[in-house]
């Protein structure tokens, strides 16, 4: 069964399209079967995905409000190699229209649960607020990966991102946990990362991941091009960053999956 992942932060500019992205077309260079759903009116991740935002049929608008299965709005050619549900400014009016509905912060976890089975990994990119999108991301997903710069504000919006997602979770879903901290945009010469960076581990200890996504100029032109770094040079610290921090997410899980047998 999938394990969904939302990847959440309220503060905009710290990473979230860019892991998104990445560890979608990581997950899915190790064979698994990745759907990479883009909540986030920018379109941003469907971008970065090689589609054109303008030119698509459907989107997570089609999903939550016309309740489409997943196989009639899911884009399966992308040039990371994983499926897409797209998003574009019609996700906008999808947030507007889900204030009519009856159980609007269940829609995304319902549409997900037929398809479930046939992924192994499915990832949602939030937009950059505690918005309707949010919550129905927050209410599909197993855990949420929090991407964060290591910065002079970051770890009090840190503290309350964690304190926001433990409310919704009290509220639409018991179940949801922390997956992990994800530090991005690092420079180990920058003394403040390095002091927030520490901070970090004291604070959270085993939720922030190993993997450090560093500053890289490869990763950040990888989106003007529509791909992901790995497809855009392989060979970048930015590609194999992502593609470690996939392989701590699998060895997590299957840690867990052993302490749970």
């Amino acid at each position: 069964m999938a394990k969904v992942i939302a990847i959440a932060n309220q503060k905009g500019g710290v990473g979230k399209t860019t892991t998104a992205v990445n560890v979608a077309a990581s997950m899915a260079a190790t064979k698994r079967k990745v759907l990479l759903i883009d909540l986030d009116p920018q379109g941003n991740a469907t971008m970065g995905s090689g589609v054109d935002k303008y030119d698509v049929d459907s989107t997570c608008y089609e999903l939550l409000i016309e309740e489409k299965p997943v196989q009639d709005v899911v884009i399966t050619e992308t040039t990371g190699k994983y499926h897409l549900i797209a998003g574009n400014s019609d996700v906008t009016a999808a947030e507007i229209k889900l204030m009519e509905v009856f159980a609007r912060e269940l829609r995304l976890r319902n549409a997900l649960e037929p398809v479930r089975n046939y992924y192994d990994y499915i990832f949602i990119d939030c937009p950059p607020s505690l918005s309707q999108l949010t919550v129905n991301a927050m209410a599909a997903a197993d855990s949420v990966l929090v991407p964060m710069q290591c910065e002079y504000y970051a770890l009090e919006g840190l503290t309350a991102l964690m304190d926001t997602i433990k409310k919704l979770a009290s509220v639409v879903n018991p179940e949801l946990k922390i997956e992990g901290v994800l530090r991005t945009m690092y420079d180990p010469r920058n003394r403040l990362a390095n002091d927030v960076s520490e901070q970090l581990k004291r604070h959270f200890g085993d939720q922030v991941y190993r993997t450090v996504i560093p500053r890289n100029v490869r990763l950040a032109e990888a989106p003007s091009f529509g791909a992901p770094a790995m497809y855009y040079d392989k060979s970048s610290t930015g590609a194999k960053a992502y593609l470690a921090l996939a392989g701590e997410i699998l060895r997590r899980r299957n840690k867990n999956l052993k302490k749970a047998s």
